[in-house]
């Protein structure tokens, strides 16, 4: 069965916040995530286009293990860990199978789970061969 990801994208609209924002989800919100859902990679990304807006993709192993994190009361906490800490800035959540994620996002550097940045690129649309769903 084909890997499972989960995307989220934040804006953080208030420059002046972005710094605490990458620390704490550097230090905190990764680290309970991968802890929480046994996630084999993850990688973070600041769009080259908007400033503001930040992305995470996380790697599961299957899409029954993505399901059981979806329905399950550890993202529930982890979202309201992320309401607590950043109230105003808006999220929104992707999650699908295989190859079919994917977003459209210029990046200049990603950092993985060892903290190791790398130059990245991006998916054109035209790419993208399933669709994903809104989670």
């Amino acid at each position: 069965m084909p890997a499972a990801f989960f995307v989220v994208r934040a804006i953080v609209t208030d420059a002046s916040k972005r710094a605490a924002f990458d620390r704490w989800y550097e230090t905190e919100h990764v680290p309970d995530a991968v802890k929480a859902f046994g996630i084999s990679k993850a990688w973070r990304f600041w769009s080259l286009d908007d400033p503001s807006l930040h992305q995470a993709m996380y790697q599961i192993d299957d899409e029954a293990k993505l399901a059981a994190m979806l329905r399950g009361d550890a993202l529930k906490k982890l979202v309201a860990d992320f309401n607590r800490d950043w109230p105003d800035v808006k999220r929104a959540r992707d999650a699908g199978a295989g190859a079919g994620v994917c977003e459209v996002v210029p990046v200049a550097f990603a950092t993985n789970l060892n903290g190791r940045f790398s130059r990245s690129s991006y998916r054109r649309p035209d790419t993208c061969s399933a669709s994903s769903t809104r989670a």
